[in-house]
Formats: C-alpha cells, structure tokens, sequence
C-alpha cells in the first residue's frame, strides 16, 4: 500500500516536541497516535502546523473506536493519491503535491508503481462485475481505470 511508505519530512521537529523517538513513516502506529493525542501544534512553526493539520484533517478523522490505528487514514491516503492522478497530475506532481500539501514524502516511482497496482485491481474488479451481470460496476470501474491511464 502507497501508505507503507510515506514519510514525514519533518519527523524530527515532532519528535523533538512528543520528546521520544518517532519513525518516520507518516502511518506508523506510533505517529498517528503522537499526532492524535501527543502534539503540542502551537510549538510547530506556521508552515509544518499547517501541513501537519491538513494531514490530519484529511486523513486523520474518522469515528472509528480504533482510531487512528483503523486502517482508515490508510485509505483515505491512498484514495487522495488515485483521487490526484484522476484530476490529471502524474506521480512527479502528485510526490510534490503531497510534499507542499502535507509535508509528506513519497517517492514519485512508488507513486507510480501504487497506480499500476490499482488498475490492475480495477481490471479485475471489472471483470468480475461483468461475470456476474453488474454492468453499472463494469462501467465505473473502466472508467476509473481510464482516468488512472491517460
């Protein structure tokens, strides 16, 4: 998942403020909950407590009992990700979109190899649908698929 490796460019200015060691990995258990719970956003400086806040709220509000470790800012990531590529950037500028965005780093060639997974997924998913005769599903899921490929 596109998620297992997203990194936090500014993990070490979080790390300083929860005061013990944090992965970078901007979805590892142990960030999401210093970030939930352990964060003192008005220590941050105005440029990464914004992008720490637009990561938060896009990523990090569910109503899940196990939140943030419910596996929904996993995928609400990786949606924003197909969501990007969908509206026309390529993997270079969804890497920089989501740098400037959310202080989040990605590779662009992960970026890329993430898109290639999920239209394979898709293809599947469509020819399923139509083995079983839902043909609006088919559609979608085409649909999707040329979005992702143009």
């Amino acid at each position: 998942m596109i998620a297992d490796r997203a990194r936090f460019r500014n993990a070490k200015k979080i790390e300083r403020l929860t005061g013990y060691r944090l992965p970078e990995l901007a979805f590892s258990g142990t960030m999401l909950e210093a970030l939930c719970s352990r964060l003192d956003y008005d220590s941050l400086d105005y440029g990464v407590r914004d992008q720490i806040l637009g990561f938060f709220n896009d990523f990090l509000r569910c109503s899940c009992k196990d939140s943030p470790l419910c596996g929904c800012p996993e995928k609400k990531f990786s949606k924003k990700v197909i969501e990007l590529r969908e509206n026309g950037l390529d993997h270079r500028q969804i890497a920089a979109f989501l740098l400037d965005e959310y202080g989040i780093e990605v590779f662009p060639a992960d970026i890329l190899s993430f898109l290639e997974e999920s239209v394979h997924v898709l293809e599947a998913m469509s020819d399923v649908a139509r083995l079983q005769g839902k043909e609006d599903l088919a559609k979608k899921t085409d649909e999707h698929i040329r979005l992702i490929e143009r």
